[in-house]
Order: structure tokens, then sequence, then C-alpha cells
């Protein structure tokens, strides 16, 4: 049995089966979590100032006192205030720095948090991540995906990378 527990959090069109979640899901496992990951079917015409909302009362049933952890991808970020009130340390991957009520539940955080984006993504502020978070991986050239221009294996790099600091940061 696992020593701790992550929780998984996709985002609209990346679910917990991409490239980035298997690559950190392994990585958690190899130091010691257990994982559980969301799957969910957003609603097609949401409503943009209360599907917070709909990302905590999704994720909100799935933490239990044995919960260490949260990691969420892009519209999965919008949890954080739910991290926040538990004061649980969390991965977020190319949050979704463009909306104020993200950044207030990442302001309000106790919990040690990373943020990890790419310059090519609309929804990234780096100078934002670092007033927010001394943990923070900027991946240049990096899209919302993650994945950089050029050959495939720069991309891969870049996943490395990710794999590398979240080892770290949860060590």
């Amino acid at each position: 049995m696992a020593d701790r527990r992550a929780v998984l959090i996709p985002g609209r069109g990346y679910d917990t089966r991409y490239p980035l979640f298997l690559y950190l899901g392994e990585a958690l496992r190899r130091v010691g979590f257990g994982l559980h990951g969301i799957s969910w079917q957003v609603p097609e015409h949401f409503d943009i100032d209360t599907i917070g909302r709909w990302v905590c009362d999704q994720v909100s049933p799935t933490l239990t006192e044995r919960t260490d952890l949260l990691v969420g991808k892009s519209l999965g970020t919008l949890a954080a205030p739910l991290a926040a009130g538990r004061g649980l340390p969390a991965v977020w991957l190319t949050p979704l720095l463009h909306r104020g009520d993200l950044v207030d539940a990442l302001r309000r955080a106790t919990a040690p948090f990373i943020l990890v984006g790419g310059t090519a993504d609309s929804s990234w502020d780096g100078g934002v991540a670092r007033r927010l978070t001394p943990h923070v991986l900027e991946i240049p050239g990096a899209d919302h995906a993650l994945m950089v221009p050029g050959p495939l294996a720069r991309s891969a790099e870049a996943l490395g990378q990710v794999c590398s600091v979240v080892e770290d940061f949860v060590r």
C-alpha cells in the first residue's frame, strides 16, 4: 500500500491518460504515492463564471483525509480553492493564471505548490507565477499542452523536466 495519495485532476481536453499524467503518475508512484485519477465529461456549453464551482464539485468527493497532493491540469487547476481550504500541497500544470479567481485561491494557499507553464501558452503568466510561489517551472516555447516546437525530442525533454521538478518537490 502506498504511503501517500495523490488526486489527478484532468483538463477540459487533456485527461489523466495523456502523457503529462502518465509520466507524472509513474514518477509519483516511484516516490510512494498511490493515485486516484478523476475522469469527467465537461459540460459542452459551460458558463465560464461558474465552471470553477463545477470543477470543485467534481473533485471534492474524491478527497479523503488520506489525500496528500493534488495534481491538476488547466481546467483542473480551478480546484485550487480546495487545496487552499484543506492545506494540501499541489502541482498545477498550465494553470489558468488569467483568471482572477484562480490567482486569489493560490494566494490563499498555506501549503506549498508548484506552477508549471510554457511561454507560448496564453493562459500562462510567468511574472504572476513567480510572485505566487518560489516553485515555478517555465518552459520556453511550450504551449498549453507543454509541447515545444521543433523535433519531438524537445517536448519529451520538457516532459522529463516536469517529472524531475515534481519528484524533487514531493520528496
